[in-house]
């Protein structure tokens, strides 16, 4: 049994609210319509999630002498930040790194600033059902656009259909993994320098889209 199992695994999770017959229209009309639409109208397909960064969260594994547990030194005060970001299959990273709770302000402005940096470009983003994302602020905003940018709502309790769940996930697992944060300004610092580094290298951020869950939404 133990050369079956190999080795331990860490189990993927997924969510009881989840509805299998909507991830199925997903996967085989809703996104497909989605992607034929961004064609036809020279648009750039984005997704977007948030993620919260703790200066106390642990990543990556570290060796010891068998039963002498690793030590790792950390802050002993606790702080934390936040960030949104958004990732194209074509290797494109937008993000902002910010204090305090993730609201339709914080997610306007993000939206504004994408829309600039495209210079004309429309942009599709893909996110899922945050209240934020679904406010009536954020409605009206999108309606006066006219056109420059459209919203698209995943199916409810998929994150694993987001690519943009892996930057979250390369994020925690990658900056902090040598040193840990002094504080709330080096943890935003220190996030932001990993960002930008990841930002820079387009190959990298193609390869998200790679994973078994996502492989859907790479580029053609």
């Amino acid at each position: 049994m133990g050369r079956y199992l190999d080795t331990p695994q860490k189990p993927a999770k997924r969510a009881l609210q989840q509805n299998p017959v909507q991830v199925k229209y997903w996967l085989e009309t809703k996104y497909p319509a989605i992607e034929r639409q961004a064609k036809d109208e020279g648009a750039r397909i984005w997704w977007s999630d948030e993620t919260g960064l703790r200066s106390d969260h642990q990543s990556g594994i570290t060796w010891s002498e068998r039963g002498q547990p690793p030590l790792v030194k950390i802050s002993g005060n606790r702080f934390s930040c936040n960030m949104i970001s958004a990732v194209t299959n074509r290797g494109d990273m937008s993000f902002t790194v910010f204090e305090g709770r993730f609201t339709t302000k914080t997610f306007l402005e993000f939206l504004k600033r994408l829309v600039k940096q495209q210079a004309g470009r429309k942009v599709f983003i893909i996110v899922d059902r945050h209240p934020v994302h679904k406010a009536k602020a954020v409605e009206e905003w999108i309606a006066a656009q006219q056109g420059k940018i459209r919203l698209f709502f995943l199916s409810a309790y998929s994150p694993e259909l987001n690519p943009d769940e892996l930057v979250n996930q390369d994020l925690k697992s990658n900056a902090f993994r040598q040193e840990k944060a002094k504080d709330k300004s080096d943890l935003m610092q220190r996030t932001r320098s990993f960002m930008r580094s990841r930002q820079r290298r387009h190959e990298r951020v193609k390869r998200y889209f790679q994973a078994k869950h996502v492989a859907y939404a790479k580029a053609a």
